[in-house]
């Protein structure tokens, strides 16, 4: 799907390494920061961290972007417990494979 969006594979292959990867801005790395503090449950969004997203995002875009998150939250945690499989929406495809 990411592909499709025109995220490049350099971006999804990098994802676990985000906070790091040259493939990722401020603003980027900033949301998914957010995600992870949303996402797994020994994390909270501290009040500097919404503090650094309020420096790139505006109310209306922090309120979709918490959506998101928490709606993809929810959608996993739903297909997870009834055993829903992968979509396969984006699947690396290595070169000569």
């Amino acid at each position: 799907m990411g592909s499709a969006a025109g995220l490049g594979d350099e971006k999804i292959l990098d994802l676990e390494h985000y906070a790091t990867s040259p493939h990722y801005d401020e603003a980027e790395r900033l949301a998914l920061e957010y995600a992870d503090c949303m996402t797994f449950s020994d994390r909270d969004v501290s009040d500097e961290l919404f503090a650094r997203l309020r420096e790139h995002f505006d109310d209306d875009t922090l309120v979709e972007l918490t959506a998101t998150i928490a709606w993809e939250n929810s959608s996993s945690k739903f297909n997870r417990a009834l055993r829903v499989p992968a979509q396969g929406l984006w699947e690396r495809v290595r070169a000569g494979h």
